[in-house]
């Protein structure tokens, strides 16, 4: 591990310099949005914008880089990046930040791409998997400390916004910095969704269904805050504990599932999420009972995404392994287009507490659906992966490399026993 960190520290830090910034302006479009007096629904458009851009970015990317090189694409998006996050400000308009929230997306999602693809190649077929870890670590250590930035300005100002672009502009640095030469760029193919959906029902609907969740945690969190009246110090917190969660119980529940049938630990995970999920649907709980509430559903989310990814992989011949990955990717990209909708929907209809109830019922829908599996197929005879803890902000390289070390690990007979 060590090795590794000292290997891609710079790449690291650039990394966790672009989560500071793209994890403060999330946030940040939510507490300003009710400061501005734009409607729930309307901030759910703006908030579901960023996921249609990010889904083409993950698509288009690819040929850019082809095309013109990492450097340029990296640098016009980063570009793009910090001018958007600058006239979030300046234009406060609804329409105009769900615009502004497609070219982030799709910006984001180039540069998650070039930087995975640089931290990739630096590392070798022997430390990949903990390259990959501190990445993981790495990105959510970003998210859960820009939250705490959001504190030391003025949301209806200037400042919370120049803060994100000048980060995301110095993390251009260290990793334009880190290389002499960028590496040769290579994509693979997603499967048709038929085979996907061949190999894993359950993985391809789960998929989707967590592309709500996911959505629905990262686009609606600040506005729920906004629409229950929380002082901004303690939405940062109840932010912070969703990524909390999932960084913390990613690695025990990933273990778990490498010992016993990987759908027993989907079905009660969903069910666990669901239930939780309910307690602000039915009661008023104090603030302290919801940072708990916030800290299960991304603990319970961000492992989840890991985990199908696995499953489904347990089906695949090794060589099928970064082409399913990817299509993954785009099906749960698809799902949470529609989250931060439909929460904004549930929300105008039936108060804060529909934030809740949207995560809840996907969560009670991916239980059922697992427990019908069940029914339909026998566990996996032969395990043909293991676990690799991928987190859903991150783009196709890192979703692609997750099944290469999945696919090293079970050449090398380290899977489940």
């Amino acid at each position: 591990m060590l090795t590794v960190l000292r290997n891609t520290w710079a790449l690291l830090l650039g990394l966790g310099l672009l989560m500071l910034g793209n994890g403060m302006q999330g946030t940040l479009l939510g507490i300003r949005g009710g400061i501005e007096n734009f409607s729930t629904f309307q901030m759910s458009l703006v908030m579901s914008a960023y996921f249609v851009g990010f889904l083409f970015g993950s698509r288009l990317a690819p040929s850019m880089i082809r095309r013109v090189g990492h450097v340029r694409v990296f640098a016009a998006l980063g570009s793009m990046i910090s001018a958007v996050l600058i006239l979030y400000a300046a234009a406060p308009d609804w329409m105009v930040w769900a615009a502004l929230r497609v070219v982030i997306g799709f910006s984001f999602s180039g540069v998650y791409i070039t930087t995975e693809s640089w931290l990739n190649n630096a590392s070798t077929n022997e430390n990949r998997g903990q390259a990959l870890s501190l990445y993981l670590i790495v990105q959510m250590i970003g998210i859960i400390a820009a939250q705490l930035l959001l504190n030391v300005g003025d949301a209806s100002g200037y400042i919370l916004f120049v803060i994100p672009s000048v980060l995301v502009s110095l993390a251009f640095t260290p990793i334009l910095l880190s290389v002499s030469q960028a590496p040769a760029f290579e994509s693979t193919k997603p499967l048709s969704f038929r085979r996907l959906y061949a190999a894993s029902p359950l993985g391809c609907v789960g998929m989707f269904l967590l592309g709500g969740v996911f959505s629905a945690q990262f686009g609606m969190a600040a506005v729920w805050g906004t629409q229950a009246g929380l002082s901004i110090a303690d939405l940062t917190i109840f932010v912070a504990a969703i990524y909390v969660g999932g960084l913390v119980l990613q690695y025990p529940i990933g273990w778990l599932s490498d010992r016993i049938d990987r759908r027993i630990v989907v079905l009660w995970l969903a069910v666990f999420g669901a239930v939780v999920l309910m307690i602000p649907v039915i009661f008023d709980p104090p603030f302290w009972v919801l940072v708990g509430i916030g800290a299960v559903c991304g603990g319970v989310s961000n492992p989840l995404y890991s985990l199908l990814l696995a499953y489904v992989n347990d089906y695949l011949d090794k060589t099928d392994m970064a082409a399913a990955s990817a299509g993954l990717m785009f099906i749960n990209g698809l799902g949470a287009i529609s989250g931060p909708v439909i929460t904004g929907w549930m929300m105008e209809e039936i108060g804060s507490s529909g934030f809740f109830l949207f995560m809840g019922i996907l969560f009670a829908v991916l239980a059922i659906y697992a427990g019908w599996r069940m029914t339909q197929r026998r566990e996996t005879p032969m395990v043909t992966s293991g676990y690799t803890p991928v987190s859903p902000t991150a783009s196709i390289i890192a979703v692609e490399t997750a099944a290469l070390v999945e696919a090293e690990d079970a050449r090398q007979g380290n899977g489940r026993n």
